[in-house]
């Protein structure tokens, strides 16, 4: 019973404060009365402002249409207001965008298709409970129809350069197969069969007439806001400088064509850990190779200097 009193004193005591704080947000002095903004710990969440052109790769966003609208206002609402999320994004984007943008162009990809990249995956290499993989979350058969090693030694989707790759022919089909950039990025989450069959149903040509699920509904305003997001950090109050951001770690190239029974001994040779061979070849998925085929495989080492932790 004391232990509850006790209690019961402590809550009263934050009640009291809670209305002492609250009666002096409620009641500024005379010298400050134009500064709402210091009523609420200097926050404030306003709304945000719908550009009045946005596209995506070339294809203009029909922001007259009032449902279109609010669909594009959600989406960078949300992702405006999830700041630790947002500033992520500007640090990976830093490391791995010079990396994927080369690829895309060399295929004839907009460029735009980067931001998809980032939707899919945060640029990191994660797992779909569908087991898509890597950075551009590709299914297994998928891959391999494309050409990429995928078993339980090597896994390829978790290659940047060559998952880029596959992603480009994929897009190229899908452009060719629906006719529009707009309906390829869309086909990326529903794949080209699901989107030509909605399409066809609901007698209508384009994504922005389309009712869709909630997941493919979103996909494109998600991608639309991420790149508006990502080119303007200041205008959505994004505040970093270069230094902040991610760097990429310079690597050379050992090629292996033969098996490779502990990797842990292999990466000291090179004056690196196991951890960080792992880090710059993520698509090396046990602690050896087996390569009964006597493939090539291209190994990327880090450059002299750049960790300070001893093999």
């Amino acid at each position: 019973m004391k232990i509850i009193k006790n209690i019961l004193a402590i809550v009263g005591l934050v009640c009291l404060s809670g209305l002492f704080i609250f009666a002096v947000q409620k009641a500024p002095s005379d010298d400050n009365l134009d500064s709402k903004s210091k009523l609420i710990n200097d926050y404030n969440v306003y709304a945000i402002s719908i550009p009045d052109h946005l596209d995506f790769a070339g294809e203009t966003v029909p922001l007259n249409d009032p449902d279109v609208y609010e669909r594009m206002d959600r989406e960078l609402l949300v992702n405006t207001y999830w700041q630790s999320n947002g500033l992520l994004m500007f640090k990976r984007a830093e490391k791995y965008f010079p990396v994927i943008e080369p690829i895309l162009k060399k295929n004839g990809i907009p460029d735009d298709f980067k931001y998809l990249a980032v939707i899919e995956s945060g640029l990191i290499n994660v797992v779909s409970p569908a087991g898509a993989r890597g950075v551009w979350q590709i299914m297994p058969a998928t891959a391999r129809e494309n050409g990429l090693e995928v078993n339980d030694n090597v896994d390829e989707r978790y290659n940047l350069i060559k998952s880029t790759e596959v992603a480009c022919k994929y897009l190229l089909k899908s452009k060719e197969s629906l006719g529009s950039w707009t309906l390829a990025a869309a086909a990326y989450n529903a794949g080209n069969t699901g989107v030509s069959k909605r399409l066809e149903e609901q007698q209508v040509t384009n994504y922005y007439d389309l009712l869709l699920g909630e997941e493919t509904g979103r996909y494109l305003f998600r991608i639309i806001a991420l790149k508006e997001i990502l080119k303007n950090p200041e205008k959505y109050g994004y505040n970093f400088t270069k230094e902040d951001l991610y760097k990429d770690i310079p690597t050379y190239t050992v090629k292996v064509d033969t098996a490779v029974t502990d990797f842990t001994a292999f990466a000291k040779g090179f004056g690196i850990n196991y951890k960080i061979l792992k880090i710059h070849n993520p698509w090396l998925r046990e602690p050896k190779l087996n390569n009964k085929t006597r493939k090539v495989y291209n190994i990327e080492i880090p450059k002299e200097g750049y960790y300070s932790t001893k093999p």
